[in-house]
Parts: C-alpha cells; structure tokens; sequence
C-alpha cells in the first residue's frame, strides 16, 4: 500500500474548482525512478484516480491543483511562498525537538490510520467518460481564469 498526499482544504476553498494534477512518484529512496505526472482532472477524480493505484501498489501519489500563473513575477510569488512555509514548517518541527521526541504520538497515529484503513472500501476510479468530461470542464474553463 502506498501514500497519498494532498490538501486539506475547506469546503468553499476557491482551489476546489482549479484543475488538479497526480504526481505518481517512488514511496522510498530504494527506488530511483522519475516522477509520473498525470492531469489535469477534476479533483475528486484526481483523488480517486490516485488512491486506486496506491492502494495497489507501494507508491507516493501527490494530488494538488495547477496555479493559474500568468507572468514571472506571479510564479516567483508562489516560488516565495512555499519557501516561507517550508522554512516555517522547519523552525516548528525544530522548537518541537526541545520539548521531546514525539515517536509514541507518531506510532499511535499510524496505528489509528491502519486501523481505519482496513475498515474503508477500496476507492472505485471514475469511468473514461466521467474523466473525459471533466476534461471538458477544465478546459472550458480556461479562458475564464484570467484575474
């Protein structure tokens, strides 16, 4: 069984209607191979589509939506912003590191997710037809994202 990874977003997140993209890639450093990347789809096939194939085998599939960028500078802006977060994400896990190894709490949550997981069904993937129309969608779309 694989991982997948994606955004945990609200329900009237404006990114929802964004087209998603799958980034299939190996789960471990034993495999050296390159990424796979499939899209653009709608996000709840997206989803689907990814978790049907780790469920199968040992992969990592990143679910996220394409950024409408436009110029240089906006792209740079978003370069600036996952940095920013990254290096946020760093100085927390290190101030987390004073306070004590947080294992136990790691297990536990892996236990937990494993128990859910024999619970759930299989994710069943979206049809060609219902991909192949969202397709439609996507690019209809497109020339409405102009901000």
């Amino acid at each position: 069984m694989g991982t997948l990874v994606t955004l945990d977003l609200s329900d009237d997140s404006p990114m929802l209607d964004l087209p998603w993209i799958i980034t299939f890639g190996p789960l471990g450093d034993a495999d050296e191979w390159e990424p796979v990347v499939c899209g653009p789809y709608e996000r709840a096939p997206a989803l689907a589509l990814a978790e049907v194939v780790v469920a199968e085998e040992p992969l990592m599939a990143v679910v996220e939506p394409l950024l409408p960028a436009v110029s240089a500078d906006q792209i740079r802006g978003e370069i600036t912003a996952a940095r920013a977060a990254a290096e946020e994400e760093a100085a927390q896990a290190d101030s987390a590191e004073l306070y004590g190894d947080f294992e136990d709490v790691i297990d536990e949550e892996l236990e937990a997710a494993a128990e859910r997981d024999q619970d759930a069904r299989p994710a069943v993937p979206p049809s060609e037809t219902a991909i192949r129309a969202g397709f439609a969608r996507i690019a209809a779309k497109l020339p409405g994202l102009e901000r």
